[in-house]
């Protein structure tokens, strides 16, 4: 696994991210990076920073709705693959296969196009924040379905507490965060 979590852009995340006490529920302090994004340089950053570890090019980045989709669009495009999406049950337009999973507050079902990632093909799958995991393995479990591999995980917060990274470690040794809590 690798982190940056002493690096210039951590302490800048880390001063910009902000926190949000009792939200979705009470007891809860949610981390919220949408002030993330009023700077375009730090997405950039973020963006730039994440290719950086990578070890090795992708073929292509599945993002998982909706946070992952920003830096997640950044990403694709500056390593000139294919981005695809994974949504929420109901919300892609053609065929679709799904996964159901536990997250942190309940459960969720998300899908993918079908036939949108060729076989052995190697994926990166990227989302804003990396909490229980269940997310992740979902959108992992959807591209394996699929006939892709996983070449890795990307994250811009991992909450380390929550433990996440033991059920995703199973996929790849490849996990990317730039801060962790």
């Amino acid at each position: 696994m690798i982190k940056t979590e002493t690096s210039a852009i951590s302490q800048r995340l880390n001063a910009t991210i902000r926190d949000v006490p009792d939200f979705p529920k009470a007891g809860i302090l949610f981390k919220d990076i949408t002030p993330v994004f009023l700077d375009w340089q730090l997405c950039d950053d973020i963006t730039t920073e994440i290719i950086s570890k990578l070890k090795e090019k992708p073929d292509a980045v599945c993002v998982v709705e909706s946070r992952g989709f920003f830096i997640g669009m950044l990403l694709a495009n500056k390593m000139r693959i294919p981005l695809i999406p994974v949504r929420k049950k109901g919300k892609l337009p053609a065929e679709t296969i799904a996964y159901t999973y536990d997250l942190e507050y309940g459960s969720a079902t998300l899908e993918l196009h079908k036939n949108v990632i060729k076989k052995d093909w190697n994926v990166l799958i990227h989302d804003d924040v990396l909490a229980t995991g269940g997310t992740a393995v979902a959108a992992a479990e959807l591209v394996k379905a699929e006939g892709g591999r996983i070449a890795g995980f990307a994250f811009i917060v991992e909450l380390g507490f929550l433990d996440g990274i033991n059920k995703i470690s199973a996929y790849t040794p490849e996990i990317v965060s730039i801060i962790s809590y």
